[in-house]
């Protein structure tokens, strides 16, 4: 009787645990552990990690990955469209629209299309290039908001719903104080605020350096001061201030005249999350794509298969499973710098 041997076919991407390996290209995708090539989505501290012999990632976000990665770290800037090849694997890199250089790396081999998006948004963002579809077999997406609730206000009543939050301080001698992320949330809250606004801007050490980034980059920014340069006896009073959430009930708070507090984050988008956290106002914005969003750019691909990463993961496997879609969650180790205050 004739013996059959069955090949079990190789993902082309899966994961290890070094993190997402591309064994046919003999790369990784955002490591968690230093690797031999490292190929970067966006310099965030959990999908930029240092350590690796040599990294390629966007043109656009070089100097935020130079300052998360270090002097010494080998980087390699591409284009986006731009073709690279990694033995028989064909790579490339695409606007993911999430901060300045993010990108979803698209991996070709033997006619198969896999796109891992890292983080990403739809929504328009001046201060990167906007999320560009990418047709592929499958899809890697993250499910940070990836529950119905989670939709998205248009940026400009956000923007303006600060500023007038902003004014009334102004106007009761309060310092406004709003808390964000240092990379990406922060700059594109600073776009988008009004010419006109009643006082300065001033920016926590966390946040000034990355501000200086995006200028390098040719993003266009409002003028600010760094807290740490301002003097002992600076009032504040008219001032809104930029700082990571790992500043709220710190000490560097103390120079600050009866400071009003708000969040700037998707998580305000549950009102109970304010009040938990104790600020004054929250403001949903997100630089994380919202549930319709989500569905759209799943759509727009054309996969045939979606694989889940981190945030709602298994719920969106179940709602995709249940109309019909090929989906299971993709286990990494990638965090949310929604939730963990990315404070470098």
């Amino acid at each position: 009787m004739p013996r059959y041997t069955f090949i079990m076919a190789v993902p082309l991407i899966q994961p290890t645990h070094l993190g997402l390996y591309c064994a046919a290209g003999d790369f990784h995708i955002d490591p968690w552990r230093p690797v031999p090539r490292a190929v970067i989505t966006h310099a965030h501290a959990d999908h930029a990690r240092p350590g690796s012999d040599e990294y390629w990632g966007s043109h656009a976000g070089l100097g935020l990955m130079r300052r998360r990665l270090g002097k010494k770290a080998v980087l390699n800037g591409v284009d986006y469209g731009q073709t690279l090849r990694f033995g028989p694997v064909t790579v490339s890199l695409h606007p993911a629209g999430h901060v300045l250089g993010s990108a979803q790396i698209r991996v070709e081999h033997d006619g198969e299309v896999w796109v891992a998006s890292g983080d990403y948004k739809r929504d328009v963002d001046p201060t990167c290039a906007a999320f560009e579809p990418v047709r592929c077999d499958t899809f890697i997406t993250e499910a940070t908001f990836a529950l119905p609730v989670y939709r998205w206000p248009a940026v400009e009543t956000v923007a303006a719903d600060i500023d007038q939050w902003w004014r009334r301080n102004a106007a009761d001698g309060r310092t406004t104080v709003l808390f964000s992320y240092a990379l990406g949330k922060a700059q594109r809250l600073m776009a988008a605020l009004p010419m006109e606004r009643p006082g300065p801007i001033y920016l926590h050490g966390a946040v000034a350096p990355l501000t200086e980034d995006y200028r390098e980059a040719g993003v266009a920014l409002p003028d600010t001061h760094r807290v740490s340069e301002a003097p002992k006896d600076e009032d504040y009073g008219t001032a809104l201030v930029i700082a990571p959430p790992s500043a709220a009930g710190s000490t560097w708070m103390r120079r600050f005249r009866r400071p009003a507090l708000g969040f700037a984050s998707g998580w305000m988008r549950i009102r109970g999350n304010r009040r938990r956290r104790g600020y004054d106002r929250g403001f949903v914005i997100s630089d994380h794509v919202d549930w319709p969003g989500l569905l759209q750019t799943i759509e727009d691909t054309g996969a045939r298969e979606v694989l889940t990463t981190h945030g709602r993961a298994d719920e969106l496997v179940r709602y995709l499973g249940e109309r019909g879609l090929r989906a299971r969650p993709l286990a990494t180790l990638y965090g949310d710098d929604e939730e963990s205050g990315e404070n470098e």
